[in-house]
Parts: structure tokens; C-alpha cells; sequence
């Protein structure tokens, strides 16, 4: 049996290729929608990609099951519970499909989804009693388990789904060899858990030692355990969560029609529409010079997560980016959906060299400068746009902590007429967030050059908060 894990680092997401040498069949487990990966590694092994397995509607990312079946023929295979517009394999409970020395056994473990499975895989050459691995989805994590919540709007309460979890963990997965592997669909920055764990991998043993939801405890306790806590969603994992069930446009179809240079002056025709101008380049970049009124969500950095967040999905997308990157902010919008790209500006920034009334600056500040400032007669306000957990635990003196993911809606909280000193943990959610106050008329506010981080190394013992 041939294994191997793909981690997408961005999206905190894993998916699996799972072969057989004997038959040279292929099965790709929760895949990404940009599928090149999975095609070469088939490639280079010789075999052909016949399978394709969702663990669940995934909610953080448009998986790539359209796109293997219509590339290489593949079938879907779902879980028996689940609907969709799309032709598939249905599995109810122990079922299994089996090639040579592979046999995957599904089991349906319901609880982040009604319709969630796990995989069983066994190495038939090795035992056929015996488990290799068990491929989890977002049911049990390195650490974790899957939150029940995110589907209250389809009119499924956390506390069913919660109840279903623990039947799931309880009845099923916690009911194999304690050296059976684990590999989850997602890792630590995954919205889909509130604790995951840096670890790809574990076994059932680790897991039922050290995990905190797998502690004995009564279904009650459980079910208020894990529906606490849980960090808010980004407002396009509903929209992911329907769009996995749809037939749709592939990635492929999508980006042919995406990438299109724009002029400036079509540009700002198009801003003048109503289209959102997405700067895609590093912070420092952004920072010396931009187009006026354009959000900066670096590449460099959570990038899908925090433009499905900020962004309109119904609204046409400008890309502003280094010339030659277009292709990758276009797709890596399109792994999340947001198939909304209008086009991008031809020639980036330099298109911008005869209009310098259209560029804008974002003041900076260092952390040595910004205690001088504070210890001044007239002292900037400090926003911290950090989690509400991250500011309770460190924070820069009286701060005031509006998260990034609601400074939009609570921006008139903010003074007009008294600098605002930006920060976050490096300079990644600051950018965003002062770029966005620019674009609601701020003209006061100040980057903090390396975040809380450089506060941190430059001025301890002015940090307050629980861990202060």
C-alpha cells in the first residue's frame, strides 16, 4: 500500500492519496480543488486516481471531487446520509471498497456533519484485521474534535450535532487498536476545532490519553464541553457548506475566465461599480505605496481565510498584485469559493506611475517610537485587532481590543481626531485593519512595524493582561 499525506498549510488542511501496487488504483481522500498535486503524484507512482471520498461537506474550503472526476474519471463516494446535485457512491455504515492489498471500511461518524464518515484503512498485506490508519475528517483531530455549530442556520442545533459526536467517538472510533494511526482532515489554525494540535498525525492510544474531549465524561458534559468556547466562523463557510453539495464550475473553467489584465482607468471604472480592489502583496510593500482605497490581504499569510472572511462574495474582485503572482490569488480565492475574481491590474503598481493622486501611504511606526508616544502628554490610541483571547492573555497597556474579523462593523467606536496606533501578534491583521479604516476615511492611523511580537522583545514590562 502506497500512503502519503498533502498538508495545506494556508488552510490548515490535509488530504490524503492512498494506493495500491498491485492494481495501480488510487484513491484521493478530501482533496483540494487545485488538483495538479494529486496528478503527479499519480504520475510518478503509476497509478490511476479511479476514487475519490468526501469525510463531510466541508465547510472552510470547495473540495476538488468535480475536478478528479471530470480530469481523470474518478467516482465520488460519500457517506449514506448525504444529498447532493452530483452523481456519487453512496456508503452506509461498514461499508467498504477494496483493490488489491488496500480495503478502505467507511464509518459513518456524524457530529461535525449529519453526514460525516471516517475512513478505516487497512493494509492488506500487512493484517486485514489490524487497522493501518483511520482517516478522521473533521470528526476527531490531533487534540480536538470537530465543533457541532456551524450548522445552526440549516436548522440543526450544536447540541444534536454534539450528541451525535459522542455517539460517534464513543460507539466507533474509539473503539479501535490503540496503534491504528490518526489523520485528520485539518491541523492547528483550522476554524473548524477551538484546540488543534502542530501534529498531522497521532494514533488512537495518544489520542485517547491526551485528547481532553476523549476523557470519560457523560454525554451532558461532553456536549457542553464542545459547544463552548468555539471561535466565531468566517461568513463563507456557510456558502462553502452548500456550494461542496452543488454541481459547479471547476477550478480549471473558473480561473480561464478570471485572469484578464485590466487597464487602470478600467480598473477604476470598475471600483467606481462597486468591485472591491484585493492588494495582495506583502505588508512593507503595501505600507510605501497603494492604490487609494484597496484592502491588503498579503499572500504571505492566512490569505483564503481572511479574504472569505472580509470580502463580498457577490462583488467583483480587482486583483492588485507582483506582476506573475495573479494566477495564485486567483486560485487560492478559488479554493474557497470565491469564484468572483473580475480580473487584475495590468503591470500592478507600476500602472500607477503617472496617477500619484491615486496613491496612498500607511504610516509606520517601531515599538521603541510608539513607548515614547505612549509616555507623552497627548498619547495615541493603541487598537489592538487581535482575538478577545489573545488581548485578555498580553496586551500594550489601555488598548482597546476590537478583533479584525468585526472592525468594519464597530470602526465607529474609533476617535477621528487622535492617532490610532494599528497593531496584532506581526503585522499580518494590522495591514489588513488599517487598510480597511483608510477605506472608511481614516487619515490617523499607524501601522505597528512587527506587531505585538516586537513590543514584546522592545518594552516587557509594559505588557498587561492574565500572562503579563
Amino acid at each position: 500500500m502506497f500512503f502519503k499525506q498533502f498538508y495545506l498549510g494556508c488552510l490548515a488542511h490535509a488530504s490524503y492519496l492512498i494506493g495500491d501496487e498491485e492494481t495501480k488504483t488510487a484513491v484521493v481522500v478530501d482533496p483540494q480543488r487545485d488538483i495538479e498535486q494529486y496528478l503527479e503524484e499519480a504520475r510518478r507512482e503509476g497509478f490511476e486516481i479511479r476514487h475519490v471520498f468526501l469525510t463531510h461537506f466541508h465547510a472552510d474550503f470547495i473540495a476538488g471531487h468535480l475536478e478528479l472526476r471530470d480530469r481523470v474519471d474518478a467516482k465520488i463516494h460519500l457517506g449514506a446520509r448525504a444529498d447532493a446535485e452530483f452523481a456519487f457512491i453512496p456508503h452506509p455504515d461498514s461499508d467498504a471498497v477494496e483493490f488489491g492489498q488496500v480495503r478502505l471500511k467507511v464509518l459513518e461518524t456524524p457530529g461535525h456533519t449529519p453526514e460525516g464518515i471516517s475512513i478505516v484503512v487497512y493494509d492488506l498485506a500487512k493484517s486485514a484485521e489490524i487497522p493501518y490508519a483511520v482517516l478522521t475528517g473533521d470528526t476527531l483531530f490531533i487534540g480536538d474534535v470537530g465543533r457541532p455549530d456551524l450548522l445552526a442556520s440549516f436548522g440543526v442545533s450544536a447540541e444534536d450535532l454534539a450528541a451525535m459526536l459522542y455517539d460517534s467517538l464513543h460507539e466507533k472510533l474509539l473503539s479501535l487498536p490503540d496503534e491504528t494511526l490518526v489523520y485528520p482532515a485539518h491541523g492547528a489554525g483550522s476554524m473548524c476545532g477551538k484546540s488543534l494540535s502542530t501534529d498531522l498525525f497521532s494514533t488512537m492510544g495518544a489520542q485517547r490519553q491526551y485528547n481532553y474531549a476523549l476523557k470519560p465524561m457523560s454525554k451532558e458534559d461532553f456536549i457542553r464541553l464542545v459547544t463552548a468556547g468555539q471561535p466565531e466562523a468566517p461568513k463563507y463557510f456557510s456558502h462553502d457548506a452548500v456550494l461542496n453539495r452543488k454541481e459547479r464550475a471547476t477550478l480549471e473553467e473558473t480561473l480561464a475566465t478570471e485572469l484578464k489584465p485590466l487597464s487602470l482607468e478600467r480598473v477604476l471604472e470598475m471600483k467606481q461599480a462597486g468591485a472591491q480592489l484585493l492588494d495582495v502583496r506583502e505588508t512593507a510593500d503595501f505600507a510605501g505605496a497603494h492604490l487609494a482605497d484597496s484592502i491588503n490581504i498579503g499572500l504571505g499569510g492566512p490569505y483564503a481565510t481572511w479574504a472569505g472572511t472580509l470580502l463580498e462574495r457577490t462583488r467583483p474582485i480587482v486583483l492588485i498584485a507582483e506582476p506573475g503572482l495573479e494566477q495564485e490569488a486567483a486560485m487560492r480565492l478559488g479554493r474557497i469559493g470565491f469564484d468572483n475574481v473580475a480580473g487584475y491590474l495590468e503591470g500592478g503598481m507600476a500602472a500607477l506611475e503617472q496617477r500619484p493622486d491615486l496613491i496612498r501611504r500607511t504610516d509606520r511606526i517601531a515599538a521603541p517610537t510608539l513607548g515614547e508616544r505612549l509616555a507623552s502628554a497627548q498619547p495615541p490610541l493603541v487598537l489592538d485587532v487581535r482575538t478577545e483571547n489573545e488581548w485578555q492573555q498580553k496586551r500594550i497597556g489601555d488598548s482597546l481590543n476590537i478583533p479584525l474579523n468585526g472592525l468594519a462593523e464597530r470602526s465607529g467606536e474609533l476617535p477621528r481626531d487622535r492617532p490610532i496606533v494599528v497593531h496584532c501578534g506581526t503585522g499580518y491583521r494590522s495591514s489588513i485593519a488599517t487598510s480597511l479604516l483608510e477605506g472608511q476615511g481614516f487619515d490617523n492611523t499607524i501601522d505597528l512595524v512587527g506587531g505585538f511580537n516586537a513590543w514584546e522583545k522592545c518594552c516587557p514590562k509594559e505588557i498587561a493582561g492574565g500572562a503579563g
